[in-house]
């Protein structure tokens, strides 16, 4: 991945409009954050939040570029892929003022990477991962110093996708000194002790009901724009939030990941004069029908491929829209490949021609390949429990009724059940399948959902050309390997090893006076860029 220009004051542009004198942005949560702690966060939108409290080497802006932050610029690397250079800010400090220097970082990742939090796996490319994972070293061995300002990190292979991992939160910079003083297991439950280095600190916190943030003084990046207050609230009735919101209580509604009550989000895209407050922006999630590609009906890459093209071209997917998406306000139809719309690796509008919905054509291509129906007789579609799933599944056994002839069982298993037999034993012939991604980079798709082996395939999908193609892609040079990460995708849709359904859609809903609100695929906008005009 490039890494773009920044603007080195990392303050938003001047407003000509006129500032409200209360500069308090005020949003609802529907759960508490559950993790301040870098290396054990695994929530969305507990990174939401933080992103605003701790920085990196790099962050991601608006349109998910990767920029420098904490670092000067782009990483030097060595001819062999394996080594990375990074140079350190002289001026970064923490909220409290203790200067970040390299061994700041060593320190951070050394310590993220042997808590073993969910995402700490993003560390195993960096040469020792495995030993400090293990719990049989402290130290990863890839990680070195030159000076306090220049940081050496060696991978254990080579991984262009390791400099997009670089700006998310395991890799974020804690202090040493704040954690020692107030302890490992208490440092991030107290105010004054959440240190970090982005443009917010916390100021207060009641666990479960509320939390307050304030700029930092002096921060190291310039200007921490024009908040000067952000109050959050813990608020799990949504309809509550939305009471509250047009109350002029809350600026907004969306940070966080925060979804809206279902019948405030239809009444705000559809009344015209509510509607401008609603912006819907592509949402880092798809959903699709996973085939067992291993053994069932579906087996088998070219043996199995015209029922699974039959069953995915005999969806109306607009229909499945209009059943379980709330007027589109939650989620669209997927046509561009496996990969969410918004995001590095997306095919393009139309690119899937797999989910092309054509009864007829489905209908004979279905006889064609299981002509006296022994294939599938006694077929289960399973899913986790939850309405939206059960909903999905409805729907789909309907159309494959009405289009194919076919009647397919909707099977509710348990959350862990579902997914213990899904990926670890590739137990179900046709199944709920999605996935929300970490990154943006199609490395995180493929390397854990597609090349033979991945952790979280559910479809024993083993394809070699495949697997050439990704591993090309995975060690080729920051940002040149999305081409072939494009040829992967095309590959899987032009088998129809998937069968694409949705693609997830993320709300805000924003008081016209409140101004650089909004998000992208992954994040929420930077506080730094809000403002407040005068109502």
């Amino acid at each position: 991945m490039a890494i773009a220009a920044c603007n080195p004051t990392g303050s938003p542009a001047p407003s000509p409009e006129p500032l409200a004198s209360d500069q308090t942005l005020s949003f609802p949560i529907a759960q508490d954050v559950a993790d301040f702690d870098p290396a054990l966060i695994s929530s969305a939108a507990d990174v939401d939040i933080l992103r605003n409290v701790f920085s990196g080497l790099y962050k991601f802006d608006q349109q998910l570029r990767e920029v420098p932050d904490l670092a000067t610029g782009q990483p030097i690397v060595s001819a062999d892929g394996l080594t990375y250079t990074f140079h350190i800010r002289t001026d970064g400090r923490f909220s409290n003022g203790d200067p970040i220097t390299a061994g700041d970082f060593i320190y951070s990742w050394n310590r993220a990477a042997s808590k073993q939090g969910d995402y700490a796996g993003l560390f195993a490319v960096i040469a020792g991962y495995q030993e400090v994972a293990s719990g049989k070293a402290t130290q990863m061995s890839g990680l070195a110093k030159a000076d306090d300002h220049t940081l050496n990190v060696t991978l254990s292979k080579r991984a262009g996708y390791f400099l997009t991992e670089v700006g998310l939160w395991p890799f974020w910079a804690v202090d040493q000194k704040v954690i020692a003083a107030a302890g490992e297991d208490a440092w991030f439950t107290k105010a004054d002790a959440l240190v970090g280095s982005g443009p917010f600190r916390l100021t207060a916190r009641t666990p479960g009901q509320s939390m307050d943030f304030e700029p930092v003084p002096a921060w190291y990046g310039g200007k921490t724009g024009a908040l000067t207050h952000v109050h959050v609230e813990v608020m799990p009735d949504t309809l509550a939030q939305v009471t509250q919101y047009e109350a002029g209580v809350f600026s907004l509604i969306g940070f966080g990941r925060q979804g809206l009550a279902p019948v405030a989000a239809i009444r705000y895209t559809s009344d015209a004069k509510l509607r401008s407050q609603l912006a819907l922006v592509p949402l880092g999630i798809t959903f699709w029908i996973g085939f067992n590609l291993k053994s069932g009906p579906f087996a088998g890459i070219d043996e199995g491929r015209a029922g699974r093209h039959a069953f995915s071209t005999a969806i109306d997917r607009k229909a499945l829209v209009a059943a379980v998406c709330n007027q589109q306000t939650t989620c669209i139809q997927a046509t561009g490949g496996v990969i969410s719309k918004g995001l590095q690796g997306y095919l393009g509008d139309g690119a899937d021609h797999g989910v092309k919905f054509d009864a007829a054509a489905a209908k004979a291509e279905y006889h064609a390949w299981d002509p006296d129906g022994a294939k599938v007789k006694g077929l289960n579609y399973t899913y986790d429990s939850n309405a939206f799933n059960k909903a999905v599944c409805d729907n789909l056994a309907a159309q494959w009724k009405k289009n194919l002839g076919v009647t397919v069982g909707c099977v509710e298993k348990d959350r862990k059940t579902f997914f213990d037999q899904r990926d670890g034993a590739c137990a179900y012939p046709i199944f709920r399948q999605s996935w929300a991604a970490d990154y943006d980079h199609p490395q995180d798709w493929f390397d854990y959902l597609f090349v033979t082996g991945a952790s979280s395939s559910g479809s024993c999908y083993s394809n070699p050309s495949l697997d050439k193609i990704v591993a090309t892609a995975d060690a080729a040079t920051p940002g040149s390997g999305i081409a072939d990460y494009k040829v992967a995708g095309s590959l899987l849709a032009n088998t129809s090893v998937f069968g694409g359904l949705l693609y997830g859609v993320q709300q805000y809903l924003v008081h016209p006076y409140v101004k650089g609100a909004g998000g992208n695929a992954l994040y929420d906008h930077y506080w730094t860029g809000l403002r407040i005009l005068k109502h």
